[in-house]
């Protein structure tokens, strides 16, 4: 169950609005880097979880409606950005609105669907996708995930900030930058509760319950060179050393190798064949 307090988490305030900008924020709403997408991942994430780990599941759950907060944040950004936005088209540009609402910056459809408005779409219009939605069952995994969508998220938040000269904006956005500090160290403080509290790698590899003995040895911990003739082992900290799960030692090689691929002949009944 959740609830809706009419206060937005943080104050959005716009001094000169910018349709442009409407439409850069748009990705932080609805692009793969956006608040939609941590917002569904962290909530699915938790819904999955059993009950053992329900101090997670209440993070994760709080963290969701945390990002549910940045999306009517950042809508209502766009919205201030909106207003006062020309709808009328020169006559050279009559024919095509399209044409003409690229013409003053901002998404046809921020008019034309939302009436000026914020879309759950990203900054090229695009709808928003669940593509990059991982929740995949596994704890570990999951919160890898989410130091990634932080990270790409903060990222984002960071060129928007260097994007605008608003007062306001920037404000907001040093805000969202903040929280994604946070979010980044939240996750990996999680992935260390996981398991041995003095080893923050004990959860690896992910996932960890899978008997490591059933794996192939010879090649689970080789950094494995693709370049086409040999090279010399660089000795670095992925290829000689101990493992960062300290289950094995790094190596360096090459491509075992597997033959030429023998595929079958082909099936009549699916006419490959350019000719009978």
């Amino acid at each position: 169950m959740f609830f809706h307090d009419d206060e937005l988490q943080y104050p959005v305030e716009v001094e000169e609005p910018d349709p442009a900008f409407a439409r850069m924020l748009q990705q932080a709403i609805g692009g793969v880097e956006g608040e939609i997408r941590v917002f569904m991942q962290y909530l699915f994430q938790g819904m999955n979880l059993p009950p053992e780990h329900d101090q997670m599941r209440m993070m994760l759950y709080e963290t969701a409606m945390e990002e549910l907060g940045h999306v009517e944040m950042l809508a209502t950004a766009v919205a201030k950005n909106l207003e006062g936005a020309p709808v009328g088209m020169r006559e050279e540009f009559a024919q095509d609105s399209a044409v003409n609402a690229a013409m003053h910056g901002y998404l046809p459809r921020q008019f034309l669907s939302a009436g000026f408005g914020a879309m759950p779409e990203d900054s090229q219009g695009n709808p928003f996708s669940t593509d990059h939605v991982y929740a995949s069952g596994n704890l570990a995994g999951d919160l890898y995930a989410n130091v990634t969508a932080e990270a790409t998220g903060r990222t984002l938040a960071t060129r928007l900030w260097e994007m605008t000269d608003d007062p306001g904006m920037k404000d907001m956005l040093s805000y969202l930058i903040a929280r994604d500090t946070m979010h980044q160290n939240q996750w990996l403080a999680a992935l260390q509760d996981l398991g041995d509290p003095d080893d923050a790698f004990d959860h690896l590899p992910v996932p960890d319950s899978f008997p490591q003995e059933e794996e192939n040895q010879e090649f689970n911990y080789e950094f494995m060179s693709t370049t086409n003739e040999p090279v010399d082992d660089p000795e670095k900290p992925w290829t000689t050393g101990d493992a960062v799960d300290s289950k094995g030692q790094f190596s360096f090689g090459r491509q075992p190798g597997g033959g030429e691929p023998q595929l079958p002949s082909p099936d009549p009944r699916a006419y490959t064949e350019p000719t009978d």
